[in-house]
């Protein structure tokens, strides 16, 4: 005889079980946070400390060293964590582009079949990957204070770049209105190759005829931006760095803070991309190497068209991972001096005694940075992704 379920008492129901453990632990977590924000609201008032952001509009009134746009002490903290974000950004992103590039450098190169390449970039790794970063921070930085030369005797490569104890100087050109509109022929440039890339790649699928891609994408990134040179005048002037005084003057100037940041970040990154890389191309079977050799392909063409689109599937979620600690280990900037947002929050959190805010208004820059970063390199993995049929 089949037993009667609806005679059976409602905590033995599953369902009804499960709602209960989902409100229990909801309250929990409810009652936790309410108990925390009381608590700590009381302590405040008690020591007279003001809460909100108020602070945010009142006028910083220190400098800082280092910053994309103009700042000022009469400016107000609002502008000064704009400031440090957008050190924090700058570094970063060019951090990427530099990881990525020399990542995928020394992966390819940890496996060439020319022994020596192959145990190079096998020691750079190995190297690179058990030194802990802040002390690579650390030994870039004392190289560039301690071992390269004063302004007076510094080091010059070659005509328009200066090495010394106050950063790397290059020459840059004057300012003129041609350079602006070789940034507009240049993101056009962009555009155009974006769309031959994408009409190549559909001409390839269907006739199997391969079109010339790099060599012409290559020609007209060079040509579109010199034709709105000529066009503007083609100027030359150069503003170069002059030694005046104690220091140079002009040019473009690398600090020894970011510079010391950018080559820790990079190189430590870098390493781990490189294997990273190492292991997708490993994990693509030999048979399709092979197989594109038997077409008569080129190496350059089989390593960019058959091994690199195959393995960039296994690359991708695990690279995402790696740029995302790059720029989160931005923050051991304030370790040598690099005003990034952490270091400028941290004066403005000893400034007001906003330490709440403060941290709260840290955690949701690098919670917004990593969120932007993962969706964009999700969206990169799911065009990358196989689509079954």
């Amino acid at each position: 005889m089949q037993k009667d379920r609806t005679s059976e008492p409602i905590w033995t129901n599953a369902v009804f079980r499960a709602t209960v453990y989902q409100i229990a632990a909801i309250s929990i977590v409810a009652l936790t946070a309410y108990y925390l924000f009381t608590n700590t609201t009381a302590n405040l008032a008690k020591q007279s400390i003001a809460t909100g952001f108020g602070f945010l509009s009142r006028e910083s009134s220190f400098e800082i060293g280092e910053s994309v746009l103009s700042f000022s002490s009469s400016d107000t903290y609002l502008k000064a964590l704009a400031m440090g974000a957008l050190n924090t950004i700058k570094v970063s992103l060019i951090g990427i582009v530099l990881t990525v590039l020399l990542g995928i450098f020394v992966g390819i190169a940890r496996l060439s079949t020319n022994w020596l390449v192959s145990r190079i970039a096998a020691v750079y790794i190995e190297v690179l990957q058990d030194i802990p970063v802040l002390l690579q921070l650390y030994f870039w930085y004392t190289i560039f204070n301690n071992v390269m030369p004063s302004p007076r005797q510094a080091v010059i490569p070659f005509n328009g770049m200066v090495l010394c104890n106050r950063g790397v100087y290059f020459g840059i050109p004057a300012d003129h209105p041609a350079f602006l509109w070789m940034g507009y022929a240049f993101i056009l440039t962009c555009i155009v190759i974006f769309f031959i890339r994408r009409w190549a790649k559909k001409r390839q699928e269907q006739t199997g005829q391969i079109f010339p891609v790099f060599t012409v994408s290559t020609a007209l990134i060079v040509l579109f931006p010199l034709a709105a040179w000529f066009v503007m005048g083609a100027p030359t002037e150069m503003n170069m760095p002059t030694l005046k005084g104690f220091n140079f003057e002009g040019g473009y100037n690398v600090s020894p803070e970011f510079g010391s940041l950018l080559l820790g970040l990079v190189l430590y990154t870098s390493a781990f991309v490189a294997e990273i890389v190492r292991a997708g191309i490993q994990a693509i079977a030999k048979g399709q190497r092979e197989a594109a050799e038997s077409l008569g392909l080129r190496s350059i063409f089989i390593m960019n068209l058959v091994i690199l689109p195959q393995a960039l599937r296994v690359i991708i979620p695990p690279l995402t991972s790696q740029l995302l600690n790059l720029t989160k280990n931005s923050s051991l900037a304030v370790a040598i001096g690099y005003p990034d947002f952490v270091s400028i929050s941290n004066t403005t959190i000893s400034q007001t005694g906003q330490a709440i805010e403060g941290v709260a208004i840290i955690m949701i820059m690098y919670l917004t940075i990593s969120l932007l970063t993962s969706m964009f390199m999700n969206w990169y993995n799911a065009k990358m992704a196989l689509v079954e049929r």
